[in-house]
């Protein structure tokens, strides 16, 4: 069976269980690159995979939440429920050793 869900890297994994201890929590990038040790540049790569993949959706905060603070907007990513479903499988398997699941999120058509 061919894969096609996004590559289950050990990054990608660790991205996964950050998401899942909180899948209803929107979480900023840089604090997940904070959280999981990750550069960024490392980081927005497997977001924009797994928002590709269905899995995670993403949204920018308004904007006078960010101005009031005088910093840059952020940009928040959250599980999806498909998402959480096949990412709670995925790092199971990855925890057991197994080889990824070729899972991904029934994209509703």
């Amino acid at each position: 069976m061919a894969r096609t869900g996004p590559r289950l890297t050990p990054q990608t994994v660790e991205v996964l269980r950050l998401l899942l201890a909180a899948p209803d929590r929107p979480r900023y990038g840089r604090d997940i690159a904070r959280q999981t040790k990750l550069k960024t540049g490392t980081l927005h790569p497997i977001l924009a995979r797994l928002e590709l993949a269905g899995w995670v959706e993403s949204f920018w905060e308004d904007p006078a939440a960010h101005e009031a603070q005088g910093r840059p907007r952020r940009r928040y990513y959250r599980l999806t429920t498909d998402g959480a479903r096949v990412a709670g499988a995925a790092v199971a398997d990855s925890r057991a050793g197994a080889a990824p699941p070729a899972l991904r999120p029934n994209p509703g058509f």
